[in-house]
């Protein structure tokens, strides 16, 4: 069966993920420590235990995100010689999930992914102070008359598409002024729009600061060529070349995440299979919305593990 495994993003953490795993499998235990000694941080401690206020700011929650994601592959790497190379024909990821896919097809270690992911959060926390920027969800909208609802209601501010998540699911976000016009815009329109708990309005021009930060970060790693082609956020096509990838990296900070694109470009490679890794199981609810001959499966618990390794 031709798989692709696609990685969550924030919003999707919790407190607790992982430690079943971690109790179950000394291989994710494992990872969970190599994720802790790369950031000098008892990361795996807040995962497991909280307090979940703590979890949920983004420098904490995108490297947790990332080690829930890794430490799934490496249990399925112990226990069934799992081989990206081999078995994934495409990977992909959710805006930070993008680097856990980039970490699950080798293209960087464990310890330089957690890096990068930490210093995304806190650029990205630093980039917009809180309560400046804001993000709300556009339910029942195409994207076309969502871009125009956007600029009608960004008035001088910032106001862009920041997730073109599937089919009538679009998330704006921008000035927190701006983004409540667009609300407001949505409802007259009969559509429902709510906004978002997040700390900063991401995937916009405001993530500039954060953009350049990561430009700094990324031109002083060595990415590798992915094992399987990543489908990029930021262009909604496949690529493994290492420089491109990472101008993508840099751009899907302040750029829309084309997520619905991507999972077409899965869809016109003849994927059957599509295996969410990690905490949640958001992204394999947006895999069906976009296109439902595709079968979905998300692993993140132990006996998800076990049934997985069954089929690998």
């Amino acid at each position: 069966m031709k798989r692709a495994f696609i990685f969550p993003g924030q919003g999707s953490q919790t407190p607790g993920m992982g430690e079943a795993l971690a109790a179950a499998f000394p291989a994710a235990r494992q990872l969970f420590d190599e994720v802790d000694e790369a950031l000098s941080q008892h990361l795996s401690r807040l995962m497991f235990e909280g307090p979940e206020e703590e979890l949920m700011l983004t420098e904490n929650a995108q490297p947790a995100l990332l080690a829930a994601s890794l430490a799934v592959i490496r249990v399925l790497e112990s226990e069934a010689g799992f081989d990206v190379r081999r078995q994934a024909a495409f990977v992909a990821g959710h805006s930070l999930g993008e680097y856990s896919a980039l970490a699950a097809a080798g293209a960087l270690s464990v310890a330089e992914a957690a890096r990068l992911v930490k210093r995304r959060g806190q650029a990205m926390q630093k980039a917009v102070p809180v309560g400046v920027g804001a993000m709300a969800a556009l339910l029942g909208l195409d994207i076309e008359v969502a871009r125009q609802l956007a600029a009608a209601a960004a008035q001088g501010e910032v106001c862009a598409l920041a997730n073109d998540n599937s089919p009538g699911q679009i998330v704006v976000s921008g000035h927190k002024g701006a983004v409540e016009r667009a609300v407001a815009l949505a409802a007259e329109r009969g559509a429902r729009a709510i906004m978002l708990p997040v700390s900063a309005p991401f995937h916009c021009s405001l993530m500039s600061p954060a953009a350049d930060i990561m430009a700094e970060a990324l031109a002083e790693t060595a990415l590798r060529a992915p094992l399987a082609p990543l489908v990029a956020n930021a262009s909604a096509a496949a690529t493994s070349d290492p420089e491109e990838i990472k101008a993508l990296l840099v751009e899907q900070t302040t750029r829309m995440v084309r997520w619905r694109e991507s999972i077409l470009v899965f869809t016109a490679n003849e994927v059957e299979e599509v295996v969410e890794i990690g905490a949640g199981r958001v992204l394999a609810g947006l895999v069906r919305r976009i296109d439902r001959t595709l079968s979905t499966r998300s692993v993140g618990a132990p006996a998800e593990v076990e049934a997985l390794v069954q089929v690998l």
